[in-house]
């Protein structure tokens, strides 16, 4: 018997990532495909040490049902690391703990989106963000980027014609799936439009901690004198993805509403890993820990770099990102990625076709390829595999 569903799940498709990613789990499959940290860097051993002290000192606290909003001394690290790192003004009530930054986007999608509404991003933009919007019914306009972001004239021109446009969706700092990384300038123009038309902004915000080069910039919220703008960070990129632990930052009204709709979903966040994590950040030094990531990755980047740079055949471009976890692909129009990624799992090496970045169809001459989670040597020998077999591709 087919039971009737909602409305909602027409727009509910499964991830393309998630699909790939069931086929890289052969040992001997060479996978950029996921944004997968490398679990060698995860800090098991002082993690054992504070989940030890925590179940200790407050075990009793640490198995009870905790506030929706999340434990106190996390939530004020949170507000004082974003502070610090990207020019906010945040205090612990403008701070709301989530289930990963990929809970937040759903919260955001439940608290701004109804349907018919227009949602604004980035072209390409991340694929989950489009799935956790795009099942409230909305539709979605892609915002042309260059190198140094989102067109930010395009982006006004398109708020003055889409008036049931009800969110703008950016990441600026190495940007999922391209890389690439806003200039300061966009991000307190964003701020002004922002503004101006009184469309909130989400500053997706997982990857800023990684930057291997260049100046760190300030967060587009930064420049927010209207409230208008939420940033989401995860711990995920920066400590260890399987704590699920995210949070998402903004005006104290407007947070409050996330609250709401939060308690509707899963009441709160599982306390122990609160403050599990909140114990690891006060008995350990983070910098250090994120400084050895940054090394691991930049010279994984580097080797995906120079080997792409050796093998890739002429007409494929790349971007070249200063920190993250991805870099974008472009090939010559006449190819298609898709089929190009059939041709490598029969050698044993994966990537994500780039397509479904793109909400409204199109690009298939493009991919994403990840470089955190492979060791050099893997890298070097997968992109060598997959410049063979771009070479047969090349007219």
């Amino acid at each position: 018997m087919e039971l009737k569903t909602a409305r909602r799940m027409s727009y509910v498709k499964a991830s393309e990532i998630r699909e790939i990613l069931k086929i890289t789990e052969r040992p001997e499959v060479i996978s950029f495909a996921g944004g997968l940290p490398a679990p060698e860097l995860f800090p098991v051993r002082d993690m054992m040490e504070a989940v030890s002290r925590v179940l200790e000192r407050d075990g009793r606290k640490a198995l009870q049902y905790s506030a929706t909003e999340g434990v106190s001394p996390l939530r004020r690290w949170i507000a004082r690391r974003m502070n610090e790192r990207l020019g906010t003004s945040f205090e612990e009530d403008s701070v709301l703990i989530t289930h990963g930054s990929q809970q937040a986007l759903d919260l955001s999608g439940k608290v701004f989106l109804d349907e018919g509404d227009v949602v604004l991003c980035e072209s390409p933009t991340y694929l989950a963000a489009i799935s956790a919007f795009k099942a409230y019914g909305c539709s979605f306009v892609e915002v042309p980027c260059d190198d140094e972001g989102m067109v930010l004239d395009k982006l006004e021109l398109l708020l003055e014609k889409y008036r049931n446009a009800k969110l703008i969706y950016v990441i600026p700092d190495f940007q999922n799936p391209t890389g690439r990384t806003w200039s300061l300038e966009r991000r307190k123009q964003l701020a002004l439009l922002s503004a101006r038309f009184a469309v909130p902004v989400i500053e997706d915000n997982p990857y800023g901690e990684l930057r291997f080069e260049g100046a760190f910039l300030p967060a587009a919220a930064s420049f927010d004198t209207e409230g208008t703008i939420l940033c989401t960070g995860t711990f995920s990129k920066i400590l260890c993805p399987g704590y699920r632990i995210g949070w998402i930052a903004g005006n104290a009204d407007i947070i409050r509403k996330f609250v709401l709709v939060k308690q509707g979903t899963d009441l709160q966040c599982n306390t122990l890993a609160q403050m599990e994590i909140a114990e690891y950040l006060a008995s350990n030094d983070l910098d250090a820990h994120i400084e050895t990531i940054r090394s691991v990755y930049k010279k994984r980047r580097d080797v995906l770099l120079r080997t792409m740079e050796r093998e890739f055949p002429e007409g494929v471009s790349f971007t070249k990102p200063e920190g993250g976890l991805f870099a974008w692909v472009t090939l010559p129009s006449y190819i298609d990625a898709r089929i190009l990624l059939k041709k490598c799992l029969e050698e044993n090496v994966a990537f994500v076709p780039g397509g479904p970045f793109f909400p409204n169809g199109g690009n298939e001459n493009t991919f994403r390829v990840n470089y955190s989670n492979m060791p050099e040597e893997k890298i070097e020998e997968g992109i060598t595999r997959m410049g063979r077999i771009l070479q047969s591709f090349i007219r």
